[in-house]
Parts: structure tokens; C-alpha cells; sequence
């Protein structure tokens, strides 16, 4: 279960950034050299992305890969504590930087 929730969960973010943009498919697939068939799928969560291939994404999206990883961490977060009645996490910004324990 939570390896479909965290690829519809990047998907989600991914598609998401890259309508803010206003760019379609096409262009985020030939800035990142991607097919455009494997970009959607990603976007509707019925493919993983490799490293290489996420990181190229974000290159095209211009979005830091720690900012995805970080944002698609908080939706899962969210989706577990929703399933099991638990109080959930309070997202963190994009950008929010989280002080080290002393």
C-alpha cells in the first residue's frame, strides 16, 4: 500500500508543478528527455521514477528534488495517520528549514 501512495503522491506533486508552470507534457518531456508516455504514467502514479529520471524531472519542473521528496513525505505522512485515526503531521513549507536537536 505505501508504495502506491507514494508514487500517486509524486505523481500528484509533480503534475502540480508542472501545471503552476504552465507547461505541458511535451515540454517538460523534451527538456527532460523523457518520453511523454512514461511522464504521464509517473504523473498518474502507474510508474516509478528511477533516481536519474526524478532528477531530471525536477531539473525541468526547476523545483530542488529535496523539495519533492520532502512534499511527497508530508502527503504520505498525512494519508497514514488519516488511515489509522492518528493525529497527523503539520506539513512543512516548501523551503522551511528545521532547526537540529542541541
Amino acid at each position: 500500500m505505501e508504495m502506491v501512495l507514494f508514487r500517486r503522491s509524486l505523481g500528484d506533486i509533480l503534475r502540480s508543478r508542472r501545471t503552476e508552470l504552465g507547461l505541458t507534457l511535451r515540454e517538460v518531456s523534451g527538456a527532460a528527455r523523457v518520453s511523454l508516455g512514461y511522464i504521464s504514467e509517473i504523473e498518474r502514479g502507474q510508474k516509478e521514477a528511477s533516481s536519474e529520471l526524478l532528477s531530471s524531472l525536477c531539473d525541468a519542473l526547476e523545483m530542488p528534488l529535496s523539495d519533492v521528496l520532502r512534499e511527497v513525505a508530508d502527503a504520505v505522512a498525512l494519508e497514514e495517520a488519516a488511515l489509522v485515526g492518528a493525529t497527523p503531521i503539520t506539513p512543512r513549507r516548501t523551503g522551511e528549514v528545521v532547526p537540529s536537536a542541541a
